[in-house]
């Protein structure tokens, strides 16, 4: 089945989360963007969104199921039609090392009859019918495969399979949890269900841009709440404390240092809250700034001579991903594939470091969250994020990235539960710009400005680095930051038929928009996955991003970023408009433009600032 076809039947409601572009003031337009929708208008898409993004998370479960099935399938047929037909018990050993959803494996040759794993005794009643069912089923067929049944509130399914000459066979237990895995990331990652949970942390809601405060009983208010920690608190002080000032701090307010960078402290006290502290830092301190320790969540010319597509070998692409050829990356890769020379961090949950398809795709990252231990993703939306932009092509293996050779550098800013401070995020943007990223992809957010976090951003900006970020999951015009910052690109989402998913943010900081909703990516525990949101959409421009600078590795950051809004393909309203930005990203497009930037008057304006920038320092 074509797989423009096949998700227009899966995903009829599936939705793409949105990023927010940030770009300085001379880019901005002068004439005003088109209104937004009317309230009225938005009362009813507000009535639908809870429905349409249960749709959402219930499409990316089934996208995954098949993603899994698919995957394990064909490892086992390629297993059976080896020349060896002695399979050693080293052997099917192998096969569960590479495939750890699989828990049992009973092989047949003749008579002769081999088994490796186990079936839980609590899971056998359950599997016992359905293992039956798949041994008697090779007498009649070649391929076998069961119903997914559930237990304990995991999902599982048997194959059976034989070999072309059916002188042997294999049945198989085979879980696929990782469905449940999936609805219960996406559930947080849609703003489902209140997230964080209020508490968790000693985390506090507040309404953005003021310090009232708000509890969040419901997923849906997430879209008006920014969340701090209800016990710290950020200082920047106008020289660095001496041993004595902070001796009298932690004298006066019980205070201890969580976290210290230059002249920039963050606190913790056991007896005051933030909002106290703040009063006593302002009165008393004179401080350049002082906020509270907000916390931040997860959330993708000139005439040429047109090359035909691209289209790689990996066993997933052809039937699942409809993202990559939707923004023309197949024709694009003809004009490249990418450096290796570019690296980009992805600031996330970590990313799992042996996953196959990531082979030798990772360079050094760093673990902000527990420096002692390596960025490993215990959460799974910063491997997705990944693979997104690096997945090995044309390996005949899984997914395809949108770059053969790009590197990823892991920088695990949020924990276990998919959350992270502001001072974090902030420290992953400055260790990633000193240890050489060119791009810095963050699918995370909140609705709070911190000036930390915007000084992390200028000072990677000012090194050259693009900025990436989604602009989040709320269906909500209000801005969301790290996105929002003049120096971020911000990223909304589209669906399959190139229009705004439901879920996505929207507004007048939206840079460009790209694919978001159910799409297929690497997922801990070597396996394969499919999520939706903004979050899904950001790594979309971060890879382009990543591939303008291979094919012109001259070009400045605001250069590039003004490439991808300038190359999209306008959608919506004619212009920049609320949900698109200036539009869908068109890799094609951009990286044309790109290779032939020299004989262009594209970017002419800003070739002549850079040159008179040039000569001043001079």
């Amino acid at each position: 089945m074509h797989r423009k076809t096949l998700f227009g039947i899966l995903f009829t409601f599936a939705a793409v989360l949105l990023a927010i572009p940030l770009f300085p003031v001379f880019f901005k337009q002068s004439q005003p963007l088109p209104s937004p929708p009317r309230s009225q208008e938005m009362q009813s898409v507000s009535r639908n969104e809870a429905i349409y993004k249960q749709q959402t998370v219930q499409n990316d479960m089934k996208a995954t199921e098949l993603l899994s099935r698919s995957q394990v399938t064909r490892d086992i047929r390629n297993f059976l039609q080896t020349n060896d037909t002695h399979k050693s018990r080293l052997k099917l050993q192998k096969l569960l090392t590479i495939h750890p959803e699989i828990l049992f494996i009973e092989w047949s040759e003749g008579k002769q009859q081999k088994t490796v794993g186990s079936i839980p005794s609590e899971l056998s009643p359950k599997a016992r019918p359905h293992l039956s069912k798949a041994r008697s089923s090779l007498q009649k067929v070649n391929f076998y495969e069961s119903p997914t049944f559930l237990h304990q509130g995991k999902s599982f399914f048997v194959l059976s399979s034989k070999s072309a000459s059916a002188n042997h066979s294999i049945v198989a237990l085979i879980s696929t949890e990782v469905v449940q895995a999936v609805e219960k990331h996406q559930r947080r990652n849609m703003r489902l269900v209140p997230y964080p949970a209020e508490g968790r942390y000693r985390i506090e809601s507040v309404i953005p841009g003021t310090n009232a405060d708000i509890t969040v009983k419901k997923g849906d208010n997430n879209g008006n709440a920014s969340h701090y920690a209800i016990d710290e608190i950020v200082v920047k002080f106008r020289t660095p404390l001496t041993e004595r000032q902070l001796l009298q701090l932690r004298n006066e307010l019980d205070l201890t240092i969580v976290r210290h960078t230059g002249k920039i402290y963050v606190f913790r006290s056991k007896k005051h809250k933030a909002m106290e502290l703040k009063a006593h830092f302002l009165r008393k301190w004179n401080p350049e700034y002082v906020e509270p320790h907000y916390l931040y969540l997860t959330n993708a010319l000139d005439e040429v001579t047109e090359e035909p597509p691209i289209v790689p070998n990996d066993t997933l692409y052809s039937e699942y991903q409809w993202n990559l050829p939707e923004i023309a990356t197949e024709n694009g890769w003809s004009v490249t594939k990418g450096s290796a020379d570019v690296v980009v961090a992805v600031l996330d949950t970590g990313v799992q470091s042996d996953h196959p398809d990531l082979k030798g795709r990772l360079v050094e990252g760093i673990n902000i969250v527990d420096p002692s231990s390596a960025p490993e993703d215990d959460v799974g939306h910063g491997t997705h994020v990944a693979g997104i932009i690096a997945a090995e092509v044309n390996n005949n293996e899984g997914v395809a990235g949108m770059t053969w050779f790009t590197k990823i550098m892991p920088v695990k800013v949020l924990d276990s539960t998919g959350a992270g401070s502001t001072y974090s995020v902030a420290e992953g943007i400055i260790w990633a710009t000193d240890h050489g990223a060119n791009i810095i992809n963050m699918s995370l957010g909140n609705y709070a400005e911190a000036e930390f976090l915007h000084d992390a951003l200028k000072y990677a900006y000012e090194r050259g680095v693009v900025l990436v970020a989604a602009s989040g999951n709320d269906n909500t015009d209000r801005p969301g930051f790290p996105a929002a910052y003049p120096e971020v690109l911000a990223v909304s989402a589209t669906d399959a038929d190139e229009s705004r998913a439901d879920y996505s943010n929207y507004g007048d900081y939206i840079d460009v928009a790209a694919p978001g909703t159910s799409i297929p990516s690497t997922y801990p525990g070597s396996r394969y996955a499919a999520l939706s949101g903004t979050s899904m959409a950001s790594p979309h421009v971060a890879a382009l991003a990543s591939l303008v600078r291979a094919a012109n590795p001259g070009l400045g950051n605001e250069e590039i970023m003004e490439l991808l809004r300038t190359t999209s393909k306008d959608l919506g309203a004619s212009g920049k408009d609320y949900e698109y930005g200036y539009g869908q990203i068109d890799v094609r497009s951009a990286l044309q433009s790109a290779s032939g930037i020299n004989n262009s008057l594209q970017l002419y304006p800003q070739q002549v600032r850079r040159e008179l920038e040039r000569l001043n320092q001079r």
